[in-house]
């Protein structure tokens, strides 16, 4: 536990912070969980509101105030509609990271993360295992989202529809790559996520084969690990830092022009969290992360930017498509254009949904915790998505994509969730090819 000096100075830093809110209840109008609760202190005015005089509360209520604290998706809706410009998003880390260290990480929470994120390989044999028997608990859902439900009723699956792990995690096809740059003359290294290497590995090969059709070098470093963010959002400032100084260490060792993930959490927790809550024992690590976060790029604004992928001069007629605009992307990035252009690259059109950009309801482990309310949002989004006619729906988060299957699958709605960049892939098998000048 960190010592009382060290932790008083943290919290005033954080409540330096907090001045900047003037109360005007603009947070109210876009907070998804506002939205279904209605309650002051869901909204980021309330919990803002909290904080201010954290020490005082701290002692006087530590659970209370993490409970509240905790009970949030962090979208980043509040943050990106601000008109004073309080980062509330980065607020509440910072306040979970504070309460964690006063109170102490629970002994479930030290296990998964201490015991087990925090060591790539341990945790990759570890969902290794767990992926080969987990037949034995779920069975498959006969539908076109390919989930999976409990054999047996479970306090923590309940009613979902969840997306299994993968037979073949995509580190076990692919432990390792350095290719030369081709005819772009850029080489990339692929940050692949959790998810993308356990539960959706299509996404990781579909990037490979763009990557390689548009002659990008690609370097994935052995033993990669995870971006840090279920840790750093459950408060583990440690296990944070020791997944990204691990992490580092293996980007440092080769010359690439830039980071790339197919994955909008992982883009956002690279590019805005890294350089400001990882706490790094050298000035020089300070540098290079901001350097970092500059050449640090969505995979779809990665092809449409620096490649020069135009929609304009696609070929071939596609399906129609409808687009949902993941939080940390969107709202943390700016990112919501690229992904579209890139659908049109393969020929699709895309039909706007109502609310595009409104939040699933997933939130990481908000969905564990608060799955009633979860269900609520991504419901609301789920409708809107079938409510398009489209009989697929892209988003460039893999957590969306499980949380929209989710939805979908629960209520008996046969339609296709795919990952842009997998959708692009198949456009170029079929000869859609001409986005390029």
């Amino acid at each position: 536990m960190v010592g009382m000096k060290a932790l008083a100075h943290r919290v005033n830093e954080l409540e330096e912070q907090l001045v900047i809110c003037i109360r005007c209840g603009m947070c109210q109008a876009v907070c998804p969980l506002f939205g279904q609760t209605g309650k002051e202190a869901d909204v980021a005015r309330g919990k803002l509101a909290l904080l201010d005089g954290l020490t005082k509360n701290m002692f006087e209520d530590a659970h209370g105030v993490a409970e509240r604290i905790n009970r949030c998706l962090l979208c980043g809706s509040c943050a990106a509609n601000c008109p004073s410009g309080v980062n509330a998003l980065e607020i509440f880390i910072r306040a979970r990271a504070i309460l964690t260290e006063f109170q102490g990480l629970s002994p479930l929470k030290k296990a998964v993360f201490r015991g087990m994120l925090a060591k790539p390989a341990t945790f990759d044999r570890l969902t290794q295992w767990a992926g080969r028997f987990q037949g034995l608990f779920t069975r498959k859902d006969d539908n076109s989202q390919g989930t999976a439900c409990a054999r047996v009723i479970s306090p923590l699956l309940r009613d979902r529809h969840f997306l299994p792990m993968a037979d073949k995690p995509f580190h076990r096809e692919v432990p390792k790559l350095n290719t030369a740059p081709g005819r772009s003359g850029l080489k990339v290294a692929f940050f692949t996520g959790c998810l993308v290497d356990k539960i959706f590995p299509g996404i990781g090969f579909a990037a490979l084969e763009v990557f390689e059709h548009h002659g990008v070098g690609v370097y994935i470093p052995e033993s990669l690990g995870c971006c840090g963010i279920p840790a750093l959002a459950s408060g583990d400032a440690k296990t944070f830092d020791a997944l990204v100084a691990h992490n580092i260490d293996l980007l440092r060792r080769e010359r690439v022009d830039a980071v790339v993930t197919a994955c909008a959490t992982c883009t956002s927790t690279v590019k805005k969290l890294w350089p400001t809550l990882y706490r790094p024992g050298a000035s020089s690590l300070t540098q290079y992360l901001r350097e970092l976060s500059e050449k640090t790029f969505d995979i779809s604004e990665f092809l449409v930017n620096r490649i020069g992928l135009d929609p304009e001069l696609a070929a071939g007629e596609g399906g129609q498509v409808t687009y949902h605009d993941p939080c940390h992307l969107k709202k943390s990035l700016g990112v919501t254009v690229e992904p579209r252009k890139l659908l049109a690259c393969s020929g699709s059109t895309v039909v706007e949904m109502e609310g595009a950009d409104k939040c699933c309801g997933m939130g990481g482990s908000f969905n564990l915790f608060h799955y009633d309310i979860s269900s609520r949002i991504g419901n609301a989004k789920q409708q809107a998505i079938v409510d398009t006619g489209c009989s697929t729906v892209a988003t460039g988060c893999p957590a969306c994509m499980m949380q929209i299957s989710d939805m979908l699958a629960k209520n008996g709605v046969e339609m296709n969730v795919k990952h842009p960049i997998e959708i692009y892939a198949e456009s170029l098998k079929q000869g859609v090819n001409g986005c390029l000048h």
